[in-house]
């Protein structure tokens, strides 16, 4: 797409990629909501696709409390997720940490389960934007549309993913330099939190992890302290998963410019930059 089409596109659709804390959101909502109808693939994800595992997870710690316990069976209780668009903690709490069960970890069973109902439930949510794109103009009246994607959105495949977004959207991938991603990295140091992983590098890095420290069992893992090691690594898997998706279908903004976004115009005039 040139720059000139973009410009007059009279219904936009955009896709933004890239690493969780890059600033997806942070533009996204510069863009004035009037005109623009912000879909979050999280959001959709943890209030449609997650939402009865999410529960259940509340429900299953609950249950291990005797005063709440009598209030579960009894149904004299109930739970519900205050899930927005920046306020996610319920979707990542249900994701969890692999580690000792005594630290607030999960086994790695469980923590795979987990991360294959994330997967699907991704895959579920990316491919109801069409359907939203047109609800957004049909029924909430907005012309344009912005679809904030995860940051484990570049695991998917192009049948899981790509080939559907590309039909639909202009996708740009905001690209963390070096400074950037330093400082993603020293965010999961101070505060780790729970991550997807793909199971190819969930394996292969749990090994090295568990003969590192000489572990036999994920069990005996402190799980904010694998975080901290592994979120270097993960950074660097995915750049390449990004930059891939980027070449065959998309483009790259430099994510430090989006700190400088005030309004839709500046909005846009970083958009007709990348092309």
């Amino acid at each position: 797409m040139s720059k000139a089409e973009f410009l007059n596109w009279p219904n936009k659709v955009i896709t933004l990629m890239g690493m969780s804390g890059v600033g997806k959101t942070t533009l996204a909502s510069v863009l004035p909501k009037d005109r623009w109808f912000h879909y979050s693939a999280d959001y959709r994800i943890g209030t449609r696709y997650l939402k009865e595992p999410i529960l259940d997870n509340i429900k299953v710690h609950a249950m291990q409390q005797p005063f709440l316990r009598d209030l579960v069976l009894s149904d004299s209780i109930s739970f519900r997720s205050n899930i927005t668009f920046h306020h996610l903690k319920p979707v990542s709490t249900f994701l969890g940490k692999i580690g000792n069960p005594e630290l607030g970890g999960s086994s790695l069973e469980e923590f795979k389960r987990r991360q294959q109902l994330h997967r699907k439930a991704e895959v579920k949510a990316i491919r109801d934007v069409g359907t939203f794109i047109e609800k957004a103009r049909n029924l909430y009246g907005r012309p344009h549309f912005i679809n904030d994607t995860g940051g484990s959105i570049c695991e998917l495949t192009d049948d899981e993913a790509w080939t559907e977004l590309s039909k639909h959207s202009l996708i740009l991938y905001l690209r963390a330099d070096e400074k950037m991603e330093q400082m993603l990295i020293e965010r999961a140091q101070a505060d780790p939190k729970p991550l997807y992983y793909d199971d190819a590098f969930l394996d292969e890095h749990i090994a090295r992890y568990l003969e590192l420290n000489g572990f036999n069992d994920t069990d005996e893992m402190n799980p904010d302290e694998y975080v901290q090691w592994v979120f270097p690594s993960l950074i660097a898997h995915r750049r390449p998963l990004y930059e891939r998706i980027t070449d065959k279908y998309g483009y790259t903004i430099d994510a430090s410019k989006v700190l400088a976004v005030k309004s839709q115009q500046d909005v846009l005039d970083l958009i007709s930059e990348a092309l």
